[in-house]
């Protein structure tokens, strides 16, 4: 630790995006922050029955909370949790819901992946990842539409959307009939590259949707349209970070509300 250097106390809202047992009662917890991006925290005594904040320290919730370490990095990288208040515990809603919480996993594994370097702010991602489980929480519409649009955006910031209105490789403006994951999106056929897919106009309207947030017609596709839909994302988004999300082969889609 730095001469002189003394853990400071901050406060800062944050979703918890992952727990994990650290010893016999305490949990380190992983946070994606509002302005400090994603840290990691130990909650000491959480697992006690006597704890005062433990049910508040639950994966999926919006929490309001005041920590012990530096934010700017000196120091020890995990920081301690001393106060906890919950502003919203999204993940109450659908703990018994296995689609939801399925995809509500999924999306913050995707958080977590898209932030590898710590305490560097990530607000779009922060308000984007706390949307998405407040949609899935009010349960207005489909989890799994809820997850590709949230993966969708997420590929966005990131800077790795797919083009979908246009041609990836040449930049011809149209829907066009052929979708390359290592081109970049959909192509037209001077550009079509061999083993392209070829989905849907419909499952391209939807992604489309689900970009800008047209949920009219995302409620209205076809479950066939949607199973096209989230397995172009998924190849989209996986073909990017170059290894496979743990979360996503276990998202249910069978969704009660079809």
């Amino acid at each position: 630790m730095p001469a002189g250097y003394r853990r400071q106390l901050y406060r800062d809202d944050a979703v918890v995006l992952r727990v994990q047992k650290l010893g016999e009662s305490d949990r380190i917890v992983t946070l994606l922050t509002r302005r400090h991006g994603r840290l990691r925290a130990v909650a000491r005594g959480v697992r006690r029955t006597s704890s005062r904040f433990g049910a508040r320290l639950e994966p999926f919730g919006h929490i309001d909370l005041q920590l012990a370490g530096s934010p700017e990095g000196l120091g020890s990288s995990l920081h301690s949790v001393s106060q906890v208040e919950a502003v919203t515990l999204y993940g109450k809603s659908f703990l018994t819901d296995y689609p939801r919480y399925t995809a509500a996993s999924a999306i913050c594994e995707t958080a977590e992946r898209l932030t590898p370097v710590e305490r560097e702010p990530a607000l779009r991602l922060f308000q984007l990842t706390l949307g998405a489980l407040k949609a899935l929480s009010a349960g207005e519409h489909a989890g799994s539409l809820v997850l590709d649009a949230y993966l969708l955006r997420a590929m966005a910031f990131a800077g790795w959307a797919p083009a979908i209105t246009e041609c990836a490789v040449c930049g011809t403006a149209g829907q066009h009939a052929a979708f390359s994951v290592p081109a970049g999106g959909s192509v037209c056929p001077d550009c079509r590259p061999p083993g392209s897919a070829h989905p849907s106009p419909d499952t391209l309207g939807l992604m489309s949707a689900l970009t800008s947030g047209d949920w009219a017609v995302a409620d209205a596709s076809a479950p066939s349209v949607r199973r096209e839909c989230s397995g172009l994302v998924a190849a989209h988004l996986q073909w990017h970070m170059e290894r496979a999300l743990r979360s996503l082969p276990l998202v249910d889609r069978r969704e009660l509300n079809l």
